[in-house]
C-alpha cells in the first residue's frame, strides 16, 4: 500500500483544452494517466504548469484518462488559453 504524500517526477506537455460531452474545458489531458497513477479515480497532486506552483486533482475524464483543469486566473497568469501548449510537472501525489 503506497502512503501519501509520493514523491513524482513526471513532465508532460499538452494542449488546453479536453472534449467533455462535446464542450470544450479548459483542462489538460495526461496520456497515460491510469496506468501512471494506477486507478480511474479524481488523484490529488502538487505540480507545476509552466513554472507555476499548483496544487489540484486531475479528474477522470470517462475515456480512461485524467485531466487537469486550469481556472481563468491561472490562465491570464501563464497568458495562455484554449488550444495553447503547456508543459506539466508532477511534483507529488497527494491522494
Amino acid at each position: 500500500m503506497t502512503s501519501f504524500p509520493e514523491a513524482l517526477d513526471h513532465t508532460f506537455v499538452a494542449p488546453i483544452g479536453v472534449d467533455v460531452k462535446g464542450e470544450i474545458w479548459a483542462c489538460v489531458e495526461m496520456p497515460g494517466s491510469a496506468e501512471f497513477f494506477g486507478t480511474g479515480k479524481s488523484v490529488k497532486v502538487a505540480a507545476t504548469v509552466d513554472g507555476v506552483p499548483v496544487s489540484s486533482a486531475f479528474m477522470p475524464t470517462g475515456a480512461g484518462s485524467h485531466m487537469l483543469s486550469l481556472n481563468a486566473k491561472l490562465r491570464k497568469r501563464l497568458g495562455k488559453d484554449i488550444g495553447d501548449a503547456v508543459t506539466v510537472h508532477l511534483e507529488q501525489r497527494l491522494s
